[in-house]
Protein backbone atom coordinates (compact mmCIF):
# COMPACT_ATOMS: atom_id res chain seq x y z
CA UNK A 1 0.00 0.00 0.00
CA UNK A 2 2.69 2.35 0.40
CA UNK A 3 4.28 1.97 -2.56
CA UNK A 4 0.86 3.02 -4.39
CA UNK A 5 0.72 5.75 -2.36
CA UNK A 6 4.01 7.37 -2.81
CA UNK A 7 3.11 6.24 -6.45
CA UNK A 8 0.24 8.53 -6.53
CA UNK A 9 2.07 11.36 -4.65
CA UNK A 10 4.73 10.83 -7.45
CA UNK A 11 2.73 10.77 -10.51
CA UNK A 12 1.22 14.10 -9.36
CA UNK A 13 4.47 15.86 -8.74
CA UNK A 14 5.36 14.50 -12.62
CA UNK A 15 2.15 15.91 -13.83
CA UNK A 16 1.94 19.37 -12.34
CA UNK A 17 5.70 19.60 -13.51
CA UNK A 18 4.75 18.79 -16.98
CA UNK A 19 1.86 20.91 -17.13
CA UNK A 20 3.51 23.86 -15.11
CA UNK A 21 0.86 23.71 -12.55
CA UNK A 22 1.61 24.05 -8.55
CA UNK A 23 1.71 20.85 -7.31
CA UNK A 24 0.23 21.51 -4.23
CA UNK A 25 -3.08 23.00 -6.20
CA UNK A 26 -3.67 19.71 -7.77
CA UNK A 27 -3.38 18.24 -4.19
CA UNK A 28 -5.50 20.04 -2.64
CA UNK A 29 -8.49 19.55 -5.45
CA UNK A 30 -8.04 16.36 -5.26
CA UNK A 31 -8.34 16.39 -1.57
CA UNK A 32 -11.67 18.04 -1.76
CA UNK A 33 -12.97 16.15 -4.59
CA UNK A 34 -11.44 12.65 -2.83
CA UNK A 35 -13.60 14.19 0.62
CA UNK A 36 -16.97 14.70 -1.35
CA UNK A 37 -16.31 10.48 -3.04
CA UNK A 38 -15.76 9.58 0.71
CA UNK A 39 -18.63 10.75 2.16
CA UNK A 40 -20.75 8.87 -0.34
CA UNK A 41 -18.98 5.77 -0.61
CA UNK A 42 -18.85 5.05 3.53
CA UNK A 43 -22.53 6.22 3.94
CA UNK A 44 -21.01 9.21 6.28
CA UNK A 45 -23.81 10.86 8.33
CA UNK A 46 -21.48 14.08 8.67
CA UNK A 47 -18.84 15.76 5.95
CA UNK A 48 -15.64 14.39 5.84
CA UNK A 49 -12.25 15.86 5.13
CA UNK A 50 -9.50 14.36 3.34
CA UNK A 51 -5.80 15.00 3.80
CA UNK A 52 -3.16 13.73 1.17
CA UNK A 53 0.76 13.36 3.23
CA UNK A 54 3.22 15.61 1.05
CA UNK A 55 5.93 13.40 1.40
CA UNK A 56 4.62 9.68 1.66
CA UNK A 57 1.15 10.13 -0.68
CA UNK A 58 -0.63 8.34 2.48
CA UNK A 59 -4.13 8.98 2.76
CA UNK A 60 -6.66 9.70 5.95
CA UNK A 61 -10.22 10.03 5.74
CA UNK A 62 -11.70 11.75 8.78
CA UNK A 63 -15.48 12.62 9.24
CA UNK A 64 -16.27 15.94 10.72
CA UNK A 65 -18.87 15.32 13.87
CA UNK A 66 -19.72 18.58 14.99
CA UNK A 67 -19.43 19.09 19.04
CA UNK A 68 -21.06 21.67 21.45
CA UNK A 69 -23.76 23.52 21.36
CA UNK A 70 -25.27 25.09 17.93
CA UNK A 71 -25.53 28.65 16.59
CA UNK A 72 -29.39 29.18 15.47
CA UNK A 73 -29.96 31.66 12.84
CA UNK A 74 -33.03 32.14 10.54
CA UNK A 75 -32.78 31.60 6.61
CA UNK A 76 -34.00 35.25 5.68
CA UNK A 77 -35.59 33.48 1.86
CA UNK A 78 -37.54 30.39 3.84
CA UNK A 79 -37.53 31.68 7.25
CA UNK A 80 -36.48 28.19 8.29
CA UNK A 81 -34.13 27.61 11.55
CA UNK A 82 -30.34 26.74 10.64
CA UNK A 83 -28.21 25.35 12.65
CA UNK A 84 -24.27 26.51 12.90
CA UNK A 85 -21.51 24.59 14.62
CA UNK A 86 -18.16 26.14 15.05
CA UNK A 87 -16.33 23.17 16.72
CA UNK A 88 -15.84 19.57 15.04
CA UNK A 89 -14.13 16.33 16.42
CA UNK A 90 -12.10 14.83 13.59
CA UNK A 91 -13.62 11.00 13.63
CA UNK A 92 -10.56 8.55 11.53
CA UNK A 93 -12.85 6.53 9.15
CA UNK A 94 -9.97 6.43 6.97
CA UNK A 95 -11.05 2.40 4.79
CA UNK A 96 -8.50 -0.15 4.52
CA UNK A 97 -8.60 -0.30 0.90
CA UNK A 98 -8.16 3.47 0.58
CA UNK A 99 -5.44 3.40 -2.09
CA UNK A 100 -7.33 1.31 -4.53
CA UNK A 101 -10.59 3.35 -3.85
CA UNK A 102 -8.52 6.51 -4.45
CA UNK A 103 -6.86 4.90 -7.78
CA UNK A 104 -10.28 4.27 -8.77
CA UNK A 105 -11.62 8.34 -8.11
CA UNK A 106 -8.25 10.00 -9.21
CA UNK A 107 -8.41 9.39 -12.89
CA UNK A 108 -11.16 11.48 -13.20
CA UNK A 109 -10.71 14.26 -10.81
CA UNK A 110 -7.05 14.87 -11.92
CA UNK A 111 -8.19 15.48 -15.73
CA UNK A 112 -10.93 18.09 -14.25
CA UNK A 113 -7.84 19.45 -12.14
CA UNK A 114 -5.57 19.73 -14.29
CA UNK A 115 -8.44 21.18 -17.45
CA UNK A 116 -9.16 23.86 -14.51
CA UNK A 117 -5.29 24.52 -13.52
CA UNK A 118 -4.61 24.95 -17.38
CA UNK A 119 -7.17 27.39 -17.65
CA UNK A 120 -6.65 29.00 -14.54
CA UNK A 121 -2.30 29.57 -16.06
CA UNK A 122 -4.36 30.65 -19.26
CA UNK A 123 -6.87 33.32 -17.73
CA UNK A 124 -3.40 34.39 -15.38
CA UNK A 125 -1.36 34.88 -18.22
CA UNK A 126 -2.90 36.76 -20.66
CA UNK A 127 -5.97 38.41 -18.50
CA UNK A 128 -3.68 41.49 -18.83
CA UNK A 129 -3.21 41.19 -22.20
CA UNK A 130 -6.60 42.37 -23.72
CA UNK A 131 -5.98 44.51 -26.63
CA UNK A 132 -2.96 42.92 -27.70
CA UNK A 133 -2.52 41.50 -31.30
CA UNK A 134 -1.34 37.35 -31.77
CA UNK A 135 -0.91 35.19 -34.57
CA UNK A 136 -2.52 31.63 -34.38
CA UNK A 137 -3.59 28.66 -36.38
CA UNK A 138 -6.77 27.44 -37.25
CA UNK A 139 -7.87 24.24 -35.64
CA UNK A 140 -11.41 23.74 -36.16
CA UNK A 141 -14.79 25.83 -36.79
CA UNK A 142 -18.37 25.38 -36.31
CA UNK A 143 -21.54 27.36 -36.75
CA UNK A 144 -21.01 29.97 -33.75
CA UNK A 145 -16.94 30.02 -33.53
CA UNK A 146 -13.88 28.79 -34.48
CA UNK A 147 -11.03 27.44 -32.75
CA UNK A 148 -7.72 29.68 -32.77
CA UNK A 149 -4.71 27.78 -31.62
CA UNK A 150 -2.73 29.88 -29.95
CA UNK A 151 0.69 27.79 -28.94
CA UNK A 152 0.37 24.20 -27.42
CA UNK A 153 -2.38 24.10 -24.87
CA UNK A 154 -3.07 27.39 -25.33
CA UNK A 155 -6.73 27.90 -27.35
CA UNK A 156 -9.04 30.76 -28.43
CA UNK A 157 -12.03 31.44 -29.29
CA UNK A 158 -13.14 33.77 -32.44
CA UNK A 159 -16.98 33.55 -32.14
CA UNK A 160 -19.04 34.39 -35.36
CA UNK A 161 -22.74 33.86 -33.97
CA UNK A 162 -25.31 34.28 -36.63
CA UNK A 163 -27.45 37.49 -35.67
CA UNK A 164 -30.91 36.74 -36.73
CA UNK A 165 -30.55 33.42 -34.89
CA UNK A 166 -28.60 34.61 -31.77
CA UNK A 167 -29.49 38.54 -31.65
CA UNK A 168 -27.38 39.29 -28.59
CA UNK A 169 -24.34 36.73 -29.19
CA UNK A 170 -21.52 39.31 -30.64
CA UNK A 171 -20.10 38.62 -34.24
CA UNK A 172 -16.05 38.85 -34.28
CA UNK A 173 -15.34 37.92 -37.98
CA UNK A 174 -15.72 39.76 -41.19
CA UNK A 175 -18.72 38.43 -43.48
CA UNK A 176 -16.31 38.51 -46.21
CA UNK A 177 -13.59 36.08 -44.25
CA UNK A 178 -13.94 32.03 -44.25
CA UNK A 179 -11.33 30.34 -42.58
CA UNK A 180 -9.32 26.89 -43.58
CA UNK A 181 -7.72 24.53 -41.01
CA UNK A 182 -4.01 25.60 -40.53
CA UNK A 183 -4.79 28.82 -41.56
CA UNK A 184 -2.40 31.65 -40.06
CA UNK A 185 -4.44 34.38 -38.56
CA UNK A 186 -3.89 37.85 -36.68
CA UNK A 187 -6.33 38.21 -33.88
CA UNK A 188 -7.47 40.60 -31.12
CA UNK A 189 -7.50 39.64 -27.77
CA UNK A 190 -10.85 41.61 -26.73
CA UNK A 191 -11.18 39.42 -23.70
CA UNK A 192 -10.59 36.40 -21.13
CA UNK A 193 -12.76 34.88 -19.21
CA UNK A 194 -12.30 34.01 -15.80
CA UNK A 195 -12.79 29.99 -15.00
CA UNK A 196 -14.36 30.24 -11.53
CA UNK A 197 -16.21 33.67 -12.46
CA UNK A 198 -20.20 32.64 -11.75
CA UNK A 199 -21.12 34.09 -15.36
CA UNK A 200 -18.71 32.03 -16.79
CA UNK A 201 -20.42 28.82 -14.75
CA UNK A 202 -24.09 29.96 -15.06
CA UNK A 203 -23.15 30.33 -18.97
CA UNK A 204 -21.39 26.54 -19.51
CA UNK A 205 -18.65 28.09 -21.14
CA UNK A 206 -16.17 26.39 -18.52
CA UNK A 207 -14.65 23.74 -21.12
CA UNK A 208 -14.77 26.66 -23.84
CA UNK A 209 -11.37 28.37 -24.32
CA UNK A 210 -10.89 31.14 -22.13
CA UNK A 211 -9.27 33.53 -24.21
CA UNK A 212 -11.91 35.65 -26.79
CA UNK A 213 -10.51 37.51 -29.85
CA UNK A 214 -12.13 39.35 -32.71
CA UNK A 215 -11.55 40.44 -36.04
CA UNK A 216 -13.68 42.99 -36.60
CA UNK A 217 -12.33 45.14 -34.10
CA UNK A 218 -11.59 48.68 -34.70
CA UNK A 219 -8.32 48.16 -32.53
CA UNK A 220 -7.51 44.77 -34.72
CA UNK A 221 -6.39 47.87 -37.37
CA UNK A 222 -4.49 50.09 -34.78
CA UNK A 223 -2.48 47.06 -34.13
CA UNK A 224 -1.35 46.20 -37.79
CA UNK A 225 -0.69 49.68 -38.04
CA UNK A 226 1.66 49.63 -35.56
CA UNK A 227 3.63 47.10 -36.94
CA UNK A 228 3.81 48.24 -40.21
CA UNK A 229 4.80 51.90 -39.38
CA UNK A 230 7.40 52.57 -37.16
CA UNK A 231 6.14 56.22 -36.42
CA UNK A 232 3.07 55.09 -34.55
CA UNK A 233 5.23 52.25 -32.93
CA UNK A 234 7.22 54.87 -31.30
CA UNK A 235 4.77 57.44 -30.87
CA UNK A 236 5.39 60.32 -33.43
CA UNK A 237 2.47 59.26 -35.28
CA UNK A 238 -0.90 58.62 -33.66
CA UNK A 239 -3.62 56.86 -34.55
CA UNK A 240 -6.27 59.32 -33.35
CA UNK A 241 -9.59 57.39 -34.31
CA UNK A 242 -10.91 54.71 -36.11
CA UNK A 243 -14.34 53.72 -38.00
CA UNK A 244 -14.77 50.56 -39.38
CA UNK A 245 -17.46 48.15 -41.31
CA UNK A 246 -15.63 45.26 -40.64
CA UNK A 247 -14.72 43.48 -43.98
CA UNK A 248 -15.87 46.22 -46.04
CA UNK A 249 -13.96 49.53 -45.18
CA UNK A 250 -12.52 51.70 -42.97
CA UNK A 251 -11.17 55.09 -41.99
CA UNK A 252 -8.43 55.88 -39.87
CA UNK A 253 -7.39 59.34 -38.49
CA UNK A 254 -3.90 60.27 -37.90
CA UNK A 255 -2.07 63.02 -36.73
CA UNK A 256 2.24 63.93 -36.01
CA UNK A 257 3.72 65.12 -33.61
CA UNK A 258 6.63 66.13 -35.44
CA UNK A 259 5.18 69.07 -37.59
CA UNK A 260 7.54 68.36 -41.15
CA UNK A 261 6.28 64.93 -40.60
CA UNK A 262 3.09 63.97 -43.18
CA UNK A 263 1.67 61.22 -40.81
CA UNK A 264 -0.86 60.31 -44.17
CA UNK A 265 2.39 59.73 -45.92
CA UNK A 266 3.70 57.52 -43.41
CA UNK A 267 0.71 55.70 -42.59
CA UNK A 268 0.42 54.92 -46.93
CA UNK A 269 4.86 54.04 -46.88
CA UNK A 270 6.15 53.95 -50.41
CA UNK A 271 3.97 53.24 -53.14
CA UNK A 272 1.38 51.88 -51.02
CA UNK A 273 3.47 49.32 -49.55
CA UNK A 274 2.52 49.80 -45.60
CA UNK A 275 -1.39 49.92 -45.96
CA UNK A 276 -1.52 47.53 -48.91
CA UNK A 277 0.05 45.18 -46.10
CA UNK A 278 -2.64 46.43 -43.91
CA UNK A 279 -4.97 45.81 -46.38
CA UNK A 280 -3.70 42.35 -47.24
CA UNK A 281 -4.20 41.29 -44.00
CA UNK A 282 -7.74 42.71 -43.74
CA UNK A 283 -8.55 40.64 -46.89
CA UNK A 284 -8.88 43.50 -48.62
CA UNK A 285 -11.22 45.47 -46.78
CA UNK A 286 -10.30 48.86 -48.32
CA UNK A 287 -8.94 51.63 -45.68
CA UNK A 288 -8.72 55.17 -45.67
CA UNK A 289 -6.07 57.46 -43.88
CA UNK A 290 -7.03 60.69 -43.64
CA UNK A 291 -5.32 63.86 -41.91
CA UNK A 292 -6.81 64.58 -38.53
CA UNK A 293 -7.39 68.20 -38.04
CA UNK A 294 -8.20 70.16 -34.58
CA UNK A 295 -10.62 72.14 -36.77
CA UNK A 296 -13.71 70.59 -36.61
CA UNK A 297 -14.49 71.98 -40.24
CA UNK A 298 -11.68 70.61 -41.84
CA UNK A 299 -11.85 67.36 -40.07
CA UNK A 300 -14.98 66.62 -41.50
CA UNK A 301 -13.84 67.81 -44.56
CA UNK A 302 -10.84 65.49 -44.89
CA UNK A 303 -13.21 62.80 -43.17
CA UNK A 304 -15.24 62.49 -46.79
CA UNK A 305 -12.34 61.24 -48.48
CA UNK A 306 -12.23 60.70 -51.50
CA UNK A 307 -14.75 63.36 -52.43
CA UNK A 308 -13.66 67.08 -52.30
CA UNK A 309 -15.61 69.07 -50.84
CA UNK A 310 -16.76 72.98 -51.17
CA UNK A 311 -17.77 74.00 -47.91
CA UNK A 312 -18.35 72.93 -44.30
CA UNK A 313 -20.72 74.47 -42.14
CA UNK A 314 -20.32 73.74 -37.92
CA UNK A 315 -23.36 74.10 -35.56
CA UNK A 316 -21.51 72.99 -32.26
CA UNK A 317 -24.19 73.32 -30.06
CA UNK A 318 -26.25 70.89 -32.29
CA UNK A 319 -23.15 68.77 -32.87
CA UNK A 320 -24.33 69.14 -36.38
CA UNK A 321 -21.99 69.91 -39.66
CA UNK A 322 -23.93 70.95 -43.16
CA UNK A 323 -21.18 69.32 -45.91
CA UNK A 324 -21.66 71.33 -49.59
CA UNK A 325 -19.88 69.58 -52.42
CA UNK A 326 -19.57 70.04 -55.85
CA UNK A 327 -22.25 68.11 -58.07
CA UNK A 328 -20.48 65.35 -59.03
CA UNK A 329 -19.04 65.07 -56.11
CA UNK A 330 -22.11 64.20 -54.28
CA UNK A 331 -22.72 60.26 -54.50
CA UNK A 332 -19.05 59.84 -54.19
CA UNK A 333 -19.23 61.24 -50.27
CA UNK A 334 -22.23 59.20 -49.61
CA UNK A 335 -21.07 56.52 -50.69
CA UNK A 336 -22.75 53.75 -51.91
CA UNK A 337 -25.55 52.74 -49.63
CA UNK A 338 -24.37 55.85 -47.61
CA UNK A 339 -21.55 54.22 -46.29
CA UNK A 340 -18.74 56.86 -46.86
CA UNK A 341 -20.79 59.73 -44.85
CA UNK A 342 -21.89 56.78 -42.32
CA UNK A 343 -18.08 56.26 -41.46
CA UNK A 344 -17.68 59.83 -42.08
CA UNK A 345 -19.75 60.52 -39.04
CA UNK A 346 -18.85 57.50 -36.78
CA UNK A 347 -14.82 58.75 -37.44
CA UNK A 348 -15.89 62.37 -36.12
CA UNK A 349 -18.01 62.02 -33.97
CA UNK A 350 -20.31 64.94 -35.96
CA UNK A 351 -23.36 64.29 -37.56
CA UNK A 352 -23.52 65.36 -41.16
CA UNK A 353 -25.81 66.24 -43.67
CA UNK A 354 -24.22 66.63 -47.21
CA UNK A 355 -25.69 68.67 -50.04
CA UNK A 356 -24.54 69.52 -53.50
CA UNK A 357 -23.40 73.12 -54.52
CA UNK A 358 -27.32 73.16 -56.29
CA UNK A 359 -29.28 71.86 -53.97
CA UNK A 360 -27.89 74.35 -51.01
CA UNK A 361 -30.00 74.55 -48.38
CA UNK A 362 -32.71 72.41 -49.59
CA UNK A 363 -32.54 68.71 -47.78
CA UNK A 364 -31.34 65.45 -49.58
CA UNK A 365 -34.33 63.65 -51.63
CA UNK A 366 -35.11 60.96 -54.18
CA UNK A 367 -33.69 61.68 -57.39
CA UNK A 368 -30.22 63.25 -56.06
CA UNK A 369 -28.87 61.11 -53.28
CA UNK A 370 -29.78 57.72 -53.89
CA UNK A 371 -26.39 55.65 -52.19
CA UNK A 372 -26.57 52.72 -54.59
CA UNK A 373 -26.55 54.89 -57.91
CA UNK A 374 -30.25 53.39 -58.77
CA UNK A 375 -32.24 55.67 -59.64
CA UNK A 376 -35.51 56.77 -58.06
CA UNK A 377 -38.56 54.71 -57.70
CA UNK A 378 -41.72 57.15 -57.50
CA UNK A 379 -43.49 54.36 -55.30
CA UNK A 380 -41.21 54.42 -52.46
CA UNK A 381 -40.55 57.36 -49.80
CA UNK A 382 -38.01 60.25 -50.49
CA UNK A 383 -36.83 60.55 -47.24
CA UNK A 384 -32.92 60.12 -46.80
CA UNK A 385 -31.31 60.43 -43.31
CA UNK A 386 -28.63 62.02 -41.94
CA UNK A 387 -26.16 59.45 -42.82
CA UNK A 388 -27.47 59.04 -46.58
CA UNK A 389 -29.85 55.66 -45.79
CA UNK A 390 -32.66 55.62 -48.38
CA UNK A 391 -36.35 55.25 -46.20
CA UNK A 392 -37.54 51.45 -47.49
CA UNK A 393 -41.03 52.77 -46.84
CA UNK A 394 -43.77 53.45 -49.62
CA UNK A 395 -44.88 56.61 -50.32
CA UNK A 396 -48.56 57.97 -49.38
CA UNK A 397 -50.69 58.03 -52.43
CA UNK A 398 -50.54 61.62 -53.88
CA UNK A 399 -47.42 62.35 -51.37
CA UNK A 400 -43.36 61.90 -52.25
CA UNK A 401 -43.15 60.74 -48.48
CA UNK A 402 -44.61 57.88 -46.25
CA UNK A 403 -46.45 58.46 -43.28
CA UNK A 404 -43.39 58.45 -41.07
CA UNK A 405 -41.77 61.65 -42.69
CA UNK A 406 -44.99 63.20 -43.86
CA UNK A 407 -43.91 66.35 -42.28
CA UNK A 408 -41.12 66.55 -44.61
CA UNK A 409 -43.76 67.60 -47.16
CA UNK A 410 -44.13 71.02 -45.54
CA UNK A 411 -40.30 71.72 -45.42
Amino acid sequence: MADEEYSLIEALQMLAHERKIDEFYIIERLEESLARSYERILDLDHDARVTIDRQTGKIYVYELVPVGEPEVSTDPETGEEVYTYSEFEERDVTPADISRIAAQNAKSVISSIVRDAARRSIYEEFSDRVGDLITGTVLQGTQDFTIIKIRDGVEAELPHYDVKRNPAERNERPANEHYRHNQRLKVLIIDVRDPSSEQTRARGEQSRPPIIVSRTHPDLIRRLFEIEVPEIYDGIVEIKSIAREPGARSKVAVASREPNLDPVGACVGPKGSRVRMVVEELRNERVDVIQWSDDPATYVANALSPAHVSHVTIDPENNYATVIVPDDQLSLAIGKEGQNARLAARLTGWHIDIKSDSFQGKPLVAEETLIDDQEADDDFCAYVSEDGTRCRNHAREGSRYCGIHAAQEAE
